[in-house]
Parts: structure tokens; C-alpha cells; sequence
């Protein structure tokens, strides 16, 4: 019998079994971890957000403060940003999972562009002295990022996103006074109510 039969017909060895089942698992962990959806976000680190973001706008609504108003806003967002980095981070390993891979790398990506998109925008803005749309970019990029990153999360985030969204053309077509209550209103309390509103039903 020739040599090629032979080896068609043999009994497979015990370690081409276990590697083939452990190249099923992995592919149906990965197929699992691509359907599912991000549990991780944070809705106490969501109040923590809107809590430094309605400081922020009280801030930035004093006299002595109007003209910084900018600065204000990007001190608040830097601590927001770690507020909800660290307090994500935490939920995500109390839940077993990894922002490193699957659903939550999809997600980070999914919010970053628009981050980053925003953050140059506002520097040439600032820098070429025209602030006045800034705060309408802020809200609308942020709830683009939102939207974005929400299809692989629980349904208030994309909800939420759409309503930052509905706020930034708002500020955009408002006067200029309207915004810094804007602010208030989309990173304060929309934050302040979805990260109530996750708490409560998804976990913290």
C-alpha cells in the first residue's frame, strides 16, 4: 500500500487533538468576546465626570474666570478623563474582562478618533483666536466618539451620545453666552444622569 495512504489513514496523536480543540476554544472565545457587548462602562465614574464638569461650568461662569474659561474646561476635562480611565478600569476587573482585547479595545478605539479630533480642532481654533465654536465641537465630537463606541456597549451610552450630539448643534447655532451652560448641561448632567442611570442597572 503506498506510503501516502498511510498516512491519510492513520489515528491522529494525542497532541494533534488537544492542539485542534485548543484552536476551537480560541476561536470561539473570540468569536464570543466580538458579539458581546462592553460591559466596563462606568456609571459612579460617569457621576464623577458630571460632578467635575458642573464645577467646571460654575467656575467658568464667574467674572473673575471669563476669560480663562478655556483653561477652566481643559483642567476639568483632564481630571474627568482620569476619573473615568481609573473608575473603568476597576469595573473592568471586577467584571473579568480587558480593555486590552475583544469588545473593549473596540470600544476605546471606537471613542479615541473623535478625542483626537477634538483636541486638534481646538488648538487651531485658540490658535488663530477664534474660540466661539469650541464649545459646540466639544459636544458634538464627544457625543460622535459616544455614538461610535456605544454599538459595542449597553444601550444608555449610544443614547446618551446622540444627545451630545443634539446638544453640540445647538451650541454651534446659539449666541456665545448660552455656552458655558451648554457645557454644563451635556458633560454635567448627561453625565450625572447615564452614569446614575448605569449604575443602577449595569452594575456600578
Amino acid at each position: 500500500m503506498p506510503h501516502s495512504m498511510h498516512s491519510e489513514n492513520r489515528p491522529q496523536q494525542p497532541h494533534e487533538l488537544h492542539s485542534k480543540a485548543m484552536d476551537n476554544l480560541r476561536y470561539i472565545r473570540e468569536t464570543m468576546e466580538s458579539s458581546a457587548s462592553f460591559t466596563s462602562v462606568p456609571g459612579w465614574g460617569g457621576i464623577g465626570m458630571g460632578a467635575v464638569a458642573v464645577v467646571a461650568a460654575m467656575l467658568a461662569a464667574q467674572p473673575s474666570f471669563a476669560e480663562h474659561w478655556i483653561e477652566v474646561w481643559l483642567v476639568a476635562a483632564a481630571t474627568a478623563t482620569a476619573i473615568g480611565g481609573v473608575a473603568m478600569l476597576r469595573k473592568a476587573r471586577g467584571l473579568g474582562e480587558r480593555l486590552s482585547r475583544g469588545v473593549g479595545r473596540r470600544f476605546l478605539f471606537g471613542l479615541a478618533p473623535s478625542l483626537i479630533a477634538a483636541a486638534a480642532i481646538t488648538a487651531t481654533l485658540v490658535r488663530f483666536e477664534t474660540p466661539q465654536p469650541i464649545p459646540g465641537i466639544w459636544l458634538l465630537l464627544y457625543g460622535v466618539g459616544v455614538v461610535t463606541c456605544g454599538a459595542f456597549s449597553v444601550r444608555p451610552v449610544p443614547v446618551m451620545g446622540g444627545l451630545f450630539i443634539l446638544l453640540g448643534l445647538l451650541a454651534l447655532i446659539s449666541p456665545p453666552s448660552w455656552s458655558n451652560s451648554l457645557l454644563g448641561v451635556g458633560f454635567g448632567g448627561l453625565h450625572l444622569f447615564f452614569g446614575a442611570l448605569i449604575a443602577r442597572n449595569h452594575g456600578g
